[in-house]
C-alpha cells in the first residue's frame, strides 16, 4: 500500500462497482467531471450511536433505513452502529433483533460493518453518560454470550476490570477490535491491554485518566503507544483544538475522527434519547443528561475533517483520520481508499469540506449541491 496523496487534476476508473484505475492527469471519455472540491474515499465511522431522531440500539426497520439511507449526507459510506452499556442479556437481544434487521435494508445506504458494544465493561469511577447500574466484568460467559451473533466488530472495554485481558485476548480471536475506553487505568494498564491485543482509545481524554506528569493514565499511553489509534471527537466541545492538535501531533497517522453522533444529531434542538434515556440537544453545543454530562455529539464527520482542517491538520491526515486508519483497523483494506481494487466508495468533499455528491458500490447515493 502506497502513502497517501493529493492528485490535481486525478481521475478514477470505476468498474462493478470496484475502482479499476486511479492516477494524474485528464482522462478522456469521462462520465463526470468535478470541477471544485475534493474527492475523497468514503468516509468510515466507528462510533455512531444513533442519528436523524433515532437510536440505533433500538431503532426499528424504518428507524435503520433512515440512518443508512441518509448517513450518505454526512459523507460516511461505512459505519458501525455504537450500543451503549444495558445488561449483557438486553445487548444480546439488541445483536440478534439486529442481525434479523440488516438483511431487510437490501444493501442499500451506507454499509453496516457490524456492531460497536460501548459497554457493559467500562469503569464506574469513568462512566460518563452511561448507566453504572448496568456495568460489569467481562466474564467468559458473557463474553461468549455477545459474541453468539458474529455481529460484534469492536468493543469498548475498561482493561482494569477482573478479568478483562483474558477478555481481550478472546475478543481478538474472534475477530473483534478491542478498544480501551471509559476507564480508569493506569497507563502500564494499557501497556498491559496492548499487549493482550487492545488497538484503539474510544474517544481520547472522555472519561478516561489522563495525561498526569507522574502518574499517567488512558490518554498518556494512548499518545505513546505506537500499537495503538486514539479516537477524537472533533466537535471542539469533547476536546479542545489545543489538544486536538496534541492527538494528531504525537499519534501521528494514529488518530482517528469518530463522531460519536447520538440520535440527536442531525436534528433541531429538543430532547432526544440514548441508550434508553432522554438527551437534549442544545442550541449549541453536544446532548446533555439531565444532570449535565455529555452524552454522544450532534458531529457529522465530513464537519470533523473541516474543523481538523481549521485548527491548521494537513489535508492527507485529515482525511486518512476518517477514511484509512479507521477502515485498517477494522481489518477493512478494501475501504477507505482510493485505490485499484478497493470498493467505490466515494465522497465529493466541497469547498467548505461537506458532502456534496456520495457514491457507494459506484452508486451515487447523495447528490445534495451537485
Amino acid at each position: 500500500m502506497g502513502s497517501t496523496r493529493v492528485v490535481s487534476p486525478g481521475y478514477v476508473r470505476i468498474e462493478n462497482g470496484v475502482i479499476t484505475e486511479a492516477g494524474e492527469g485528464r482522462p478522456d471519455g469521462a462520465d463526470l467531471h468535478l470541477d471544485d472540491g475534493l474527492l475523497a474515499p468514503g468516509l468510515v465511522d466507528l462510533q455512531v450511536n444513533g442519528f436523524f431522531g433515532y437510536d440505533m440500539v433500538d431503532a426499528d426497520e424504518t428507524g435503520w433505513r433512515t440512518v443508512v439511507e441518509r448517513l450518505p449526507e454526512t459523507g460516511v459510506t461505512s459505519f458501525l452502529p455504537t450500543f451503549i452499556t444495558a445488561p449483557v442479556e438486553v445487548q444480546a437481544a439488541a445483536l440478534r433483533r439486529t442481525r434479523e434487521l440488516l438483511p431487510t435494508l437490501d444493501g442499500r445506504g451506507t454499509r453496516v460493518l457490524g456492531v460497536h458494544l460501548e459497554g457493559p465493561f467500562l469503569s464506574e469511577k469513568r462512566k460518563g453518560a452511561h448507566n453504572p447500574a448496568f456495568l460489569t466484568d467481562p466474564t467468559p460467559e458473557k463474553v461468549a454470550t455477545l459474541l453468539e451473533t458474529g455481529l460484534v466488530k469492536l468493543v469498548t472495554l475498561a482493561p482494569e476490570r477482573a478479568h478483562a485481558l483474558d477478555a481481550i485476548r478472546t475478543l481478538v480471536g474472534a475477530g473483534v477490535l478491542v478498544s480501551v475506553g471509559h476507564s480508569d487505568a493506569t497507563a502500564a494498564q494499557v501497556a498491559a491491554a496492548a499487549d493482550a491485543g487492545a488497538r484503539k482509545v474510544t474517544h481520547i481524554f472522555n472519561a478516561q485518566s489522563g495525561m498526569n506528569h507522574r502518574d499517567p493514565g488512558v490518554a498518556a499511553q494512548a499518545l505513546a503507544d505506537e500499537r495503538l489509534s486514539p479516537g477524537l471527537i472533533l466537535d471542539l466541545h469533547h476536546v479542545s483544538a489545543t489538544v486536538a492538535k496534541v492527538v494528531f501531533n504525537a499519534a501521528a497517522g494514529r488518530a482517528v475522527l469518530v463522531t460519536d453522533a447520538a440520535s440527536a444529531a442531525g436534528m433541531p434542538p429538543g430532547v432526544y434519547e440514548l441508550g434508553g434515556e432522554p438527551i437534549t440537544m442544545p442550541e449549541q453545543g453536544p446532548p446533555l443528561r439531565a444532570d449535565g454530562t455529555i452524552a454522544g455529539s450532534g458531529l457529522r464527520l465530513d464537519d470533523a475533517i473541516g474543523n481538523a482542517l481549521a485548527i491548521g491538520v494537513d489535508l492527507v491526515t485529515a482525511v486518512d483520520a476518517a477514511t484509512r486508519v479507521p477502515a485498517d483497523l477494522i481489518g477493512r483494506p478494501d475501504l477507505g481508499r482510493i485505490a485499484p481494487g478497493a470498493k467505490a466508495d466515494l465522497v465529493w468533499l466541497g469547498p467548505g469540506h461537506r458532502a456534496r455528491m456520495t457514491w457507494i458500490n459506484g452508486q451515487e447515493l447523495f447528490g445534495g449541491g451537485s
